[in-house]
């Protein structure tokens, strides 16, 4: 299954207002001048890969907070369901609802063909630029699960 074109490396990160936990909303844009933003798509709440990828983040947290990173992780099943799947798997950082599948659309990771997004990361700079990408081109392989170790990488670069 194909994605739609995915956004590039120095293109500006395209703002969103998702909800998070408890239905609160976030916007890229209230971190602009603040923060680095990791943004990771994963395709659904509670399927097999998708519970490995996050625990396996969440064991880099202290490293990419370090560097000052804000992580969110995107999908496209409600902000019931991310809450629960985040409680499930004992995430500190925010799982958003992007169930309108709009934001995932704008990054270029959304499948139409599926009805959710692909496996991909982003890591976004204090000015709201795309500085580093991993997309996976095959959301059903462990191994293409998009690496920590690159976004450590990217902003280790903005420092």
């Amino acid at each position: 299954m194909t994605a739609t074109a995915s956004l590039e490396v120095g293109a500006p990160a395209p703002d969103f207002k998702l909800r998070g936990p408890g239905g609160q909303p976030v916007t890229l844009s209230e971190y602009r001048g603040t923060n680095p933003v990791v943004l990771v798509f994963f395709p659904l709440a509670f399927s097999p890969i998708c519970s490995h990828q996050l625990p396996d983040l969440e064991k880099r947290m202290d490293d990419l907070r370090a560097r000052g990173a804000v992580v969110f992780g995107i999908s496209i099943d409600s902000h019931y369901a991310n809450t629960e799947f985040a409680r499930k798997l004992k995430l500190s950082f925010p799982l958003l609802s992007d169930f309108r599948k709009e934001t995932s659309a704008a990054y270029g990771v959304l499948m139409p063909e599926a009805g959710y997004s692909g496996r991909a990361t982003f890591v976004i700079d204090k000015d709201g630029i795309v500085v580093h990408k991993d997309h996976a081109h095959s959301h059903h392989d462990m191994a293409q699960v998009p690496s920590v170790d690159g976004v450590l990488g990217a902003l280790d670069r903005l420092r």
